[in-house]
């Protein structure tokens, strides 16, 4: 199954999941990972136990990211060159307008938020966008699919780097506590262990394609891992105590605050520059996600040893990345209505 034919599975699996009676249904990872943080809240990890947590969960990040490189086709990064302004739209959403909205949201949760949840609300602003939803929803949507797995795959290879730099520059220039030392931990742990795995994607690169779920059991165990760690410190150290429900409710009209900006610019930008049907879908499904797959382990990485603990900082990120699914999921069965409605009228209009 090549890479194309896998994203109409997933799509499938996906629309399946999100069909209108099962809406409120959650998908068997939101339910693990909702177990993970309750066991953290109930069974902290401590002590010498953490230490080797880490550890495992350190070289379960490495192992990801080397499958992640062993996995990314030489062929989409030389597709990626011919159909640049679609690209450059969607690391322009990504990388810039995210990032401005988070900004200009800065004051606003310093005022309601605990300043580990406002860091964290930022941090979400700046990572890159999902890889697997994005494909899947632009295919429900009836959208440019070769596009969205170039597009969304350079999104996350570039966001190994730019994420560090842009959290490097913004969260530092915010008193926040992001030292230079973890943007070489992200080189040390992330690139290089990615770029090793693209180096041997000429020995191993079968042996990945054909077992694709390997990649998702290591894609899905690193984040229940990491969250397990993070929550367990954050617990230790008093999240729930310091977190009201308040807060969690500010978080969500946040995170929805966001989308509710992000789409409709996209969407508007795609028309203005002149994209047709089906590179607007792409871009607005590309363009509007972040990745929860790689903000977990850079978040680790780049917030080791933040007061308050990790748990607070990827709390945003987990309710974004949730929201982002449902509505997604709306958004795509709505341009698959009217794209269907459109091809009916063009078949009364040729009879």
């Amino acid at each position: 199954m090549n890479l194309f034919s896998r994203s109409h599975f997933f799509a499938s699996k996906v629309s399946t999941a999100h069909a209108p009676g099962r809406r409120a249904v959650p998908d068997n990872f939101t339910l693990a990972l909702l177990g993970t943080v309750l066991l953290a809240s109930l069974l902290p990890c401590e002590g010498g136990t953490a230490r080797v947590l880490d550890l495992v969960t350190d070289a379960a990040i490495a192992l990801l990211f080397f499958l992640h490189g062993a996995k990314l086709p030489r062929q989409a990064i030389v597709q990626g060159m011919t159909h640049w302004r679609l690209h450059l739209t969607v690391l322009a959403s990504t990388f810039v307008l995210f990032p401005l909205l988070g900004l200009a949201l800065r004051p606003l949760g310093d005022a309601v938020l605990t300043p580990e949840l406002s860091l964290g609300l930022l941090f979400v602003c700046l990572l890159p966008s999902t890889v697997q939803s994005s494909i899947a929803f632009t295919s429900i949507a009836g959208g440019n699919v070769p596009a969205a797995v170039v597009s969304a795959s350079t999104s996350n290879l570039l966001g190994i780097v730019l994420t560090p730099l842009l959290a490097g520059l913004l969260l530092e220039s915010h008193g926040s506590g992001v030292s230079w030392h973890g943007v070489l931990d992200i080189v040390l742990l992330l690139l290089l262990p990615f770029a090793l795995g693209h180096f041997a994607r000429r020995w191993i690169g079968t042996f990945v394609d054909r077992h694709k779920p390997l990649l998702g059991f290591t894609d899905q165990a690193t984040i229940l891992l990491v969250v397990y760690t993070a929550f367990s410190a954050a617990v230790v150290e008093g999240l729930w105590h310091d977190t009201p429900p308040s807060s969690l409710l500010a978080i969500l009209a946040a995170c929805a605050l966001l989308l509710a900006v992000v789409m409709p610019t996209v969407t508007w930008a795609a028309r203005r520059l002149g994209f047709s049907r089906e590179d607007e879908i792409t871009i607005v499904f590309c363009g509007s996600k972040k990745s929860m797959a790689s903000g977990i382990p850079m978040a680790k990485i780049l917030f080791a040893g933040q007061a308050g603990g990790l748990g607070a900082l990827v709390l945003p990120l987990m309710v974004f990345h949730q929201l982002q699914l449902m509505v997604c999921a709306v958004v795509a069965r709505r341009y698959a209505a009217r794209g269907v409605h459109s091809m009916v009228g063009d078949d009364r209009e040729a009879d």
